[in-house]
């Protein structure tokens, strides 16, 4: 097929393709989460996009676009903001909030279920603990996990003292429950106080 039928990508094309994938798998989320993202939401609408845009104006008044590198980048970071924003909004949209503390039958219970924070001991004696949490709050450094990964998988419905086994790419290892809870983690500094 000749070139002239095709169509060549363009750098002002707002592609839906460029947006980015919804996460899979439940559409859950803790209260905390929302908040996060209602919060960058807000950041990026009433925050950052009007500086970007008005970055834009001044450059695109400097006369000549094509060579203005100002605006050019100005132009791409908009595009940026306003991806992220659709994102958001679309988001923010179909996302359950699920108030992990407000289920008494799962405090009482002393099982896991979503929103819990679960301390693990390996084979080895080595001790983890992991907050289970929704696809869109993932943060490893903050030990937030997705209630879809395997280690969460291996563990909803557990109980303190229960043994599970989880398979990863180094191999199968058994996780012992240590500890169920569902109040905050003194150590996450994103927690309620």
């Amino acid at each position: 097929m000749s070139k002239a039928f095709t169509k060549e990508p363009d750098a002002d094309d707002d592609d839906p393709a460029d947006a980015e994938p919804a996460p899979r798998g439940p559409s859950y989320i803790t209260p905390e989460g929302q908040r996060r993202l209602r919060d960058e939401l807000e950041r990026l609408w009433h925050g950052e996009r009007p500086k970007v845009t008005a970055d834009v104006q001044a450059a695109a008044a400097q006369g000549d676009r094509s060579e203005n590198a100002e605006y050019i980048y100005g132009k791409k970071r908009l595009r940026e903001i306003d991806r992220r924003i659709r994102f958001l909004s679309k988001r923010l949209d179909v996302l359950r909030v699920v108030d992990p503390g407000a289920s008494l039958a799962s405090r009482d219970d002393g099982r896991v279920f979503f929103g819990a924070w679960v301390t693990v001991e390996d084979e080895d004696g080595a001790r983890a603990t992991y907050r289970i949490v929704g696809p869109d709050e993932i943060d490893l450094a903050r030990r937030h996990i997705s209630v879809a990964s395997p280690v969460a998988k291996a563990l909803l419905g557990k109980r303190e003292g229960d043994t599970t086994l989880v398979a990863r790419p180094k191999g199968t290892v058994e996780l012992t429950v240590i500890r169920v809870s569902y109040e905050a983690d003194p150590a996450d500094p994103a927690a309620p106080r």
